[in-house]
């Protein structure tokens, strides 16, 4: 087998890390429950210190670490590939392990659906099946661009190998900026996942509200698709909230319609936080943050829910707080995966 082997510190547990996988793709894929969230760098809960070995770092500076974090030796796990066996040093959590192993596969893109002027739905196709939770996000690995891209998926699992990502161009972004402007039908990418702890939980008898900022729509759009065509949702609600700065960021409207269950099961509710912008192209919904939204609509019936959300750190940061400390809804009963 090649590759080096990575020993938990105090455990009698080993697992394989194959040449050029991380500290933390090679431990979910050996159904080890490494703790993570963002599995690109920027969240920081995927910290191990490395106690014996050496390791390469993919990003020197990632904002995942603190200086704090890099005088005691702690590293990102996300970010680190192994060039000799190593021991590290990290407490296990059960509920980081993979429900599903993470695969990694070539993917050929077949469709590009505009949404608006910078968000867009690219459609990929690999030759196994595409198989994940709704909710999850899979890395993506560009040819010629330094490090994976994590992108939610918009779609349902599927048997046919189709990934689909709604997403959002980036100013000064590599990656979008690539997909945007050279990216084609059949040009390839590489695919790894699923990933992601903030799928939807089914079996959980609450309603559920769902609220995305950007290309944080991608996650909610599955999971409200998935709960739509659940008959355990047939006695709840599905909410969809979601903000963009201006009127021609909403896109949700289109895509709901689009689909019979989530027309008929799915209420969608939208914000744009750009009054003057609001008030130019005439937009007769909402102005203000989409976490206010959320409580003019809920109120004191929000702790009766179960969130799932995804966006910008602003709009996850105000949503939590509000969500904790105003209506007391309890932590766990709040899913969602950090990127910065």
């Amino acid at each position: 087998m090649s590759g080096h082997k990575v020993k938990i510190s105090g455990q009698e547990i080993e697992f394989n890390c194959e040449e050029g996988d991380t500290l933390l793709r090679a431990g979910l894929r050996a159904g080890l429950g490494l703790p993570y969230e963002c599995n690109s760098g920027g969240c920081g809960a995927c910290k191990v210190e490395v106690l014996e070995g050496d390791v390469d770092d993919l990003w020197e500076g990632a904002p995942g670490l603190s200086p704090r974090d890099i005088k005691k030796g702690r590293v990102l796990s996300c970010q680190c590939i192994p060039t000799t066996d190593c021991e590290i040093k990290v407490r296990l959590n059960d509920k980081a392990v993979s429900v599903h192993t993470p695969v990694k596969a070539a993917a050929t893109l077949y469709q590009i659906n505009q949404l608006t002027d910078d968000m867009a739905e690219f459609c990929f196709k690999t030759d196994n099946a595409a198989t994940f939770e709704a909710g999850q996000f899979a890395l993506l690995d560009f040819p010629g661009i330094v490090g994976s891209r994590g992108y939610s998926m918009c779609n349902l699992p599927n048997d046919q190998g189709e990934w689909h990502f709604i997403i959002k161009k980036m100013p000064g972004g590599s990656a979008t900026t690539k997909l945007f402007e050279d990216y084609k039908v059949g040009d390839e990418i590489v695919i790894d996942g699923p990933y992601g702890l903030a799928y939807l939980r089914p079996e959980i008898p609450r309603s559920i509200v769902c609220v995305g900022g950007g290309s944080g729509l991608s996650p909610e759009m599955s999971i409200v698709k998935a709960a739509s065509k659940d008959p355990r949702f047939d006695d709840r609600e599905v909410y969809l909230f979601y903000g963009g700065r201006t009127p021609k960021d909403i896109c949700t409207t289109g895509l709901i319609d689009a689909d019979e269950d989530m027309k008929a099961k799915v209420k969608n509710f939208n914000a744009v936080s750009d009054a003057e912008a609001a008030e130019a192209q005439g937009w007769d919904g909402a102005v203000g943050f989409i976490h206010e939204l959320v409580a003019k609509t809920l109120g004191d019936t929000l702790a009766e829910h179960e969130f799932y959300f995804c966006g910008p750190p602003p709009m996850t940061d105000a949503l939590t707080k509000m969500l904790v400390t105003e209506y007391k809804v309890p932590i766990e009963q709040i899913n969602y995966d950090r990127f910065y």
